[in-house]
């Protein structure tokens, strides 16, 4: 049998926007990955880098453990591993190397390595997984548990799913991706990293404690600026018992006092909710949970079957309040149906999240506005609000590549820096997004007195007033349409006449 140290790369404190939010959660696909290699009789360990300083953290875990095959396996749950920001892969590519220096072989599996599998390589990555790649993972540590000192090419031999690294470069077999495991991967193994830490920081941040679950993998639906190099179009949905078996285990086992499920939808389909639902009550009851779900799924039973359940909260891709905007990202959903869902979830006392998504291909200023509108007009409880964000392998990724500059990736998730030559500058986003989060928060505010109460008279006359004077200076944030992929974080040109107008507009 092997020794393996299992990995990922996402560090929460390379985030900065994370890292003040304070809600980390278990790398769930890592752990479950873990967990599948450990039942095939392997000795595995966990690097787990959410609550590390860094990776050079890893060097004594190689150290001490001396793996003879390190798997650095992202977390395929986790939307920000989904993102391949900069900051985690440069950590990534740290990591291989010094797993490498330590003697252990190197497999890795992530949508970033699957979309960019020759810069992991030339890390020192023997084999990386292309897609979910755990067919492809156990056939290859068979045949490294037979002989650990096969070379490459006698690994990968007769394998789809892989990309090698070979001595004349990399090699990628014929059939790129290999079908996804119908089958639900093992319950994540949580004993292999320190949960009471994980605790700690919720406890101190927020004064309670907050777990991860996975129901479901991958998502039906064809948005075209979603991403899926890990599930492509499925959507893969565990048996509702065996859910509320995992959730009242987590009950059991770490008492927490909430659940947030990780799927790109939840429940999907109302009886499969109402299941779920029996089986928690069966089994003595389940936790208060938060989901993520789309608008054109919340039908009045849904809404009441949630609820039954323990939904707390929902979070809705909203994306746009311009119909012409939904329309183009192939979204599949209308306002009025944002706006429907909102008031059916409110009815049953389920909080509200939107995701909103700013500067997509075409928007206009009138488009902003219907943002701005469906805020205003839906009151949710939260809002996250990032913008357009081109990634490999998705329709809208086509659209954008020839005005790709140097800069293709995030180096966090707050860095909100549009990549492509979209209607304006970054800086211009970054201001809808703050008078986003200002507006909710301040009708958040005004419902705590009562349900309906309007916003403080003064409030809103401060809100008025900065989006008058945003609005005011809008044309100096304004791209050419022949200019080059706007950075104006980074590019004192960019930012030179929109500070000049700004100092005019907001006075």
């Amino acid at each position: 049998m092997l020794s393996i140290l299992v990995g990922h790369s996402y560090f929460l404190r390379f985030d900065r926007k994370q890292w003040e939010r304070a809600k980390p959660y278990p790398p769930l696909a890592t752990l479950q990955t873990a967990a599948s290699l450990r039942r095939c009789g392997h000795r595995v360990a966990v690097f787990d880098s959410m609550l590390a300083g860094g990776p050079e953290e890893i060097d004594r875990p190689l150290r001490e453990f001396a793996p003879q095959l390190f798997v650095l396996y992202e977390d395929n749950f986790n939307f920000l591993s989904k993102m391949c920001l900069g900051r985690m892969r440069e950590a990534a590519l740290r990591m291989i190397a010094a797993a490498r220096q330590a003697g252990a072989r190197v497999i890795v599996g992530g949508s970033d390595a699957s979309d960019a599998p020759q810069a992991y390589l030339e890390a020192g990555a023997e084999i990386v997984l292309l897609g979910e790649g755990l067919a492809a993972l156990a056939a290859l540590v068979m045949r490294l548990d037979a002989q650990p000192s096969s070379p490459v090419t006698e690994l990968a031999t007769g394998l789809s799913g892989i990309v090698c690294a070979t001595s004349g470069g990399s090699q990628r077999p014929r059939h790129a991706h290999l079908p996804t495991s119908p089958l639900p991967p093992e319950a994540p193994a949580l004993d292999l990293i320190d949960v009471e830490r994980y605790r700690a920081v919720w406890q101190r941040a927020h004064g309670r404690f907050s777990l991860n679950m996975a129901a479901s993998r991958g998502c039906s639906f064809r948005c075209n600026w979603c991403a899926k190099p890990i599930w492509g179009n499925q959507y893969l949905q565990r048996p509702a018992s065996e859910v509320a078996a995992e959730m009242l285990q987590l009950q059991a086992r770490f008492h927490p006092d909430h659940v947030w499920f990780a799927d790109d939808i939840f429940g999907f389909r109302t009886d499969w909710v109402d299941e779920f639902t029996a089986a928690l009550r069966a089994g003595g009851g389940g936790i208060p949970f938060a989901i993520q779900t789309r608008a054109d799924l919340v039908s009045p039973r849904m809404a009441s079957a949630l609820r039954e359940a323990g939904c707390c909260e929902a979070w809705i891709g909203a994306e746009s309040g311009s119909q012409r905007i939904l329309d183009a990202m192939d979204k599949g959903t209308t306002v009025a149906q944002i706006l429907t869902a909102r008031e059916r979830l409110r009815a049953e006392g389920v909080r509200v999240g939107f995701f909103i998504q700013l500067g997509y291909l075409g928007e206009q200023l009138e488009d902003v506005l219907a943002t701005r509108d469906l805020v205003e007009t839906a009151q949710p409880d939260d809002v996250g609000v990032s913008v357009s964000y081109p990634l490999p392998g998705t329709k809208f990724y086509e659209q954008v590549r020839h005005q790709l500059g140097a800069k293709t990736h995030w180096q966090q998730s707050d860095d909100l820096t549009m990549m492509f030559n979209g209607t304006y500058q970054s800086g211009f986003y970054r201001a809808v997004r703050d008078l986003l989060h200002a507006q909710v928060d301040a009708a958040r505010a005004a419902r705590v007195e009562r349900a309906d109460a309007p916003l403080d008279a003064a409030v809103a006359r401060e809100l008025q007033r900065r989006w008058s004077a945003l609005l005011a200076a809008e044309q100096c944030y304004r791209n050419q349409t022949d200019g080059a992929p706007d950075a104006a974080a980074d590019r004192a040109a960019g930012l030179a006449p929109a500070a000049a107008c700004l100092a005019t507009g907001m006075g």
